[in-house]
């Protein structure tokens, strides 16, 4: 390989990584240039492909906010770690400990006796105008008696090596997951150099975040149950959300799975109400109790800052933490180090002025040209602005508004960040990137301990000023190197188990999951039998099928079941290009492919990887079909290839899931669509005019699923009784009414069994009336046609009548399970 160096970019502005002023690489980089230099621009290429499918086979995603593309956005990671030698290391370690130690002590003191502020340390105005400072946690200790437990702060190296403060996190810090997934796939793409290297393990810093939730939980002799609180599947780092509360053993719950009796914080599971002890919550301060602060909150938990005001239960972060993330803080952290711990601050903050003193106002408006402004709070909505970026009457109009309200401004040093090396494959060269480093800290009975690594940023281009995962940067693993301390071994929960300490299922499963598991069973059969329609109309009417009576048919079933428009819809073509793709027929295949997302993404820790990923692709080809101009043809390929992976998905539900209450719902749902979506298919075909035509018979059995099985049996044209009995009573066949309704009150009788539920008395007498009913009344009856027609109709009134019942036992196991409505409460309501 050529001199990665020739064309690497340096700039005297910066301090690079990688090499030093004289373009010499740095000491600890040189292992990993060595072996940079030996391989060949394939073998870099192929070790960066290893991690961008390493990524995609584990679904690490990172949504964007207001980007129609950017939900499920894979995550970016670059091949080339970010070094830091031991001794650099040490002192950053120690300067994120005592800022974390430190920020603790203001946020006792800010929800405690305030002394700061009497004693003018801390402007009250910084404090009181902060929207998230929440007036009722005033006066709360939090249980265990740690405000902060888990901490990340964002740094960046000056051209002289030193590094700054950029940023504190401390309301409900995000990344270290990530830095986690970072290094699981970095270390199995580079192993030999990741020995080599004796990098520092992450392991011990996840261990003490569970020891340290378990060992302040007010868990009162019990064994705590500690859950993660995430908002939801769109926040912009869900996969992380769902990361961590694998790998730390929590369950994953959102808002509406909690709930506070008499002070007390439960889970809502199947089995009942499950105490809960401690939340590590990912979700914003004030959106945490709709009930004491913010009322339009539709995501936290009425009455939580009451049951942590008892000392009911502990959240980590406390509540009210987000104060401590205002830019205008940082400038007065040294006095305050001074007066709370008696030390001088060991990691410098970026020089920052807050605006509301008279004479620092003046300064920033002489000074402004090499400074940027930033809102001192949140709630303003207004973009950090460079001055030197802006014109004359624009600086003019800046210096007007930091005169009319200059306690709302902060006044910052322009950060000038380190470049690091980045693998270019199309290019096959080292490029450079401006970086920044966001470093974890967790609170435990020693004090802080720090993540020997953490979550390195990468800027999306050469000449940016600014690192931003949401304006599509990249990252790096952080690799600390030097000798591995004792008990620093690779992550992985480990503790003694026994006998006693047996589960055979998850106690914890929040109602809402499996709600979500039922919808995603019957969405996903109902995506399946909406899709094997939609390819019998449209085959038939693309081929223009010599017989006419069968085509009309399968329109007349279509319409019937809403699956296709009317016809006062437009033309046919156009109909069933709707049915397939209309953004606007709310029974389209499209929008059901979308509802099928949608629930998949609100149960994803319960999936498979491979499940997860036939959904993406699912989803990602949904999204390629366009509705104007779409070729008919092309969509009956489309259609081929996708009930080729809905059956997948059908295969991973029965294989990958373990037979819980949650698969069980998940059977359950399918169950109950394909029941009535069969029984009242064929219920339609019996009242038509088409039950003698063969070709009609022949598109029935594509609807079963059941062609290959009839012709293999009968080697003859398809006839109705043959056809009724393999589509209605062969218990052999997976598409027959007769083989889900046995489905369906096997999976409702295990189900009774274990939380006592009444019998659905109406569908066990539905099943005899279906198994007794006998074919050959519809051979030579003694009163002729008319009395065939009036089997027909009876057989299509009892068709009518399962599919009613099937939906009766859906409503009421979602009364029963997912609303928590006694029976005896229904009956009163009405």
């Amino acid at each position: 390989m050529p001199d990665l160096l020739a064309d690497y970019p340096l700039s005297a502005a910066s301090y690079h990584e990688l090499v030093d002023a004289k373009g010499q690489v740095r000491p600890h980089w040189r292992r990993l240039f060595e072996r940079l230099q030996a391989a060949s621009p394939a073998q870099l290429a192929q070790r960066q492909a290893l991690v961008t499918r390493q990524i995609q086979e584990n679904g690490v995603t990172y949504n964007v906010y207001a980007d129609p593309e950017g939900a499920d956005r894979p995550w970016e990671l670059d091949l080339l770690p970010n070094l830091i030698p031991a001794d650099e290391w040490q002192q950053i370690a120690a300067g994120v400990a005592q800022r974390a130690k430190l920020l603790d002590a203001v946020l006792a003191d800010i929800y405690g006796p305030q002394q700061l502020i009497a004693d003018g340390l801390l402007p009250a105005e910084l404090v009181f105008g902060h929207n998230h400072f929440l007036w009722p946690c005033q006066g709360v200790k939090p249980a265990g008696g740690t405000f902060l437990h888990l901490y990340a702060v964002d740094l960046a190296r000056a051209p002289d090596g030193r590094w700054w403060v950029t940023g504190d996190r401390t309301q409900a810090p995000s990344g270290a997951g990530y830095a986690l997934e970072n290094r699981q796939i970095v270390s199995r793409t580079l192993p030999e150099l990741y020995r080599e290297l004796n990098v520092q393990y992450l392991g011990g810093f996840f261990r003490t975040l569970q020891d340290t939730l378990a060992r302040q939980a007010p868990a009162d002799g019990d064994t705590p149950l500690v859950v993660l609180l995430t908002s939801g599947r769109f926040n912009e780092s869900y996969f992380e959300h769902l990361y961590l509360a694998r790998q730390l053993g929590y369950p994953l719950v959102e808002g509406s799975d909690l709930t506070v009796r008499d002070a007390t914080l439960y889970l809502k599971t199947l089995a009942g109400l499950r105490r809960v002890h401690a939340v590590l919550r990912r979700l914003d301060d004030d959106f945490c109790d709709p009930l004491e602060l913010r009322s339009d909150s539709a995501l936290g938990v009425p009455g939580l800052l009451e049951a942590v005001r008892r000392g009911r239960v502990l959240v980590a972060n406390a509540l009210g933490s987000g104060v401590l993330e205002s830019p205008g803080l940082p400038g007065f952290l040294p006095a305050i180090a001074q007066k709370l711990l008696g030390e001088e601050l060991l990691l410098p903050s970026i020089a920052s002025w807050w605006c509301g003193e008279a004479a620092v106002l003046e300064q920033a408006i002489e000074n402004l040209p090499e400074l940027l402004i930033r809102p001192s709070f949140p709630s303003q909505s207004f973009p950090p602005v460079l001055g030197r970026a802006l014109d004359g009457a624009a600086r003019a109009a800046l210096v007007e508004r930091l005169r009319a309200r200059p306690y709302a401004y902060v006044a910052q040093s322009r950060a000038q960040l380190s470049q690091a090396p980045v693998w270019q494959a199309q290019e096959e060269r080292l490029q450079s990137r401006a970086i920044g480093m966001r470093v974890f800290a967790v609170a435990s009975a020693e004090g802080y301990r720090v993540m020997p690594g953490g979550l390195t940023r990468v800027a999306a281009v050469a000449d940016a000023e600014a690192v931003s995962m949401q304006s599509g940067g990249a990252s790096k693993d952080t690799w600390v190197l030097g000798e591995r301390h004792p008990g620093g071994e690779p992550w992985q929960w480990w503790r003694a188990l026994g006998v006693a300490d047996l589960v055979r299922s998850d106690p914890f499963l929040p109602s809402r999951v499996v709600e979500n598991l039922f919808w995603f069973g019957r969405y996903s059969s109902r995506c399946e039998d909406g899709a094997r329609l939609l390819r019998i109309m449209l085959a038939r009417y693309v081929d223009d099928d010599d017989d006419p009576q069968a085509l009309q048919s399968a329109l007349a079933l279509g319409e019937r079941l809403g699956i296709l428009p009317d016809a006062d819809s437009g033309e046919l073509e156009q109909r069933l290009l709707q049915a397939v793709l209309g953004a606007d027929w709310p029974a389209s295949l499209r929008a059901n492919l979308q509802r099928l997302q949608w629930t998949a993404g609100s149960v994803r820790g319960k999936l498979s990887q491979a499940n997860w990923q036939l959904l993406l692709v699912l989803h990602r080809e949904a999204q390629c079909l366009e509705v104007e101009g779409e070729d008919l043809g092309e969509l009956l390929d489309y259609l081929d290839g996708l009930l080729i992976s809905l059956a997948a998905l059908s295969g991973f539900a029965l294989d990958d899931m373990t037979r819980d209450d949650g698969w069980r719902f998940l059977l359950i749902g399918r169950s109950i669509e394909r029941l009535h979506f069969m029984a009242e298919s064929v219920a339609a075909f019996l009242r038509s005019d088409a039950v003698s035509d063969p070709s009609a018979l022949a598109w029935l059995l594509e609807l079963g699923n059941s062609s290959i099985t009839y012709r293999t049996r009968y080697l003859a044209s398809a006839q109705l009784i043959p056809v009724l009995d393999l589509l209605l009573l062969d218990e052999q066949n997976p598409h027959a009414v007769l083989f889900q309704l046995r489905t369906l009150l096997r999976a409702l009788g295990r189900l009774g069994e274990r939380f006592a539920l009444p019998e659905e008395v109406p569908l066990w007498q539905l099943e005899q009336q279906l198994s007794d009913f006998r074919l050959a009344s519809l051979e030579s009856p003694l009163f002729g046609p008319s009395s065939v027609r009036a089997v027909l109709e009876g057989l299509a009134d009892l068709l009518e009548r399962i599919a009613e019942a099937g939906e009766n036992a859906s409503e009421h196991l979602g009364l029963r399970f997912f609303v928590h409505v006694d029976p005896s409460q229904r009956t009163q309501s009405t």
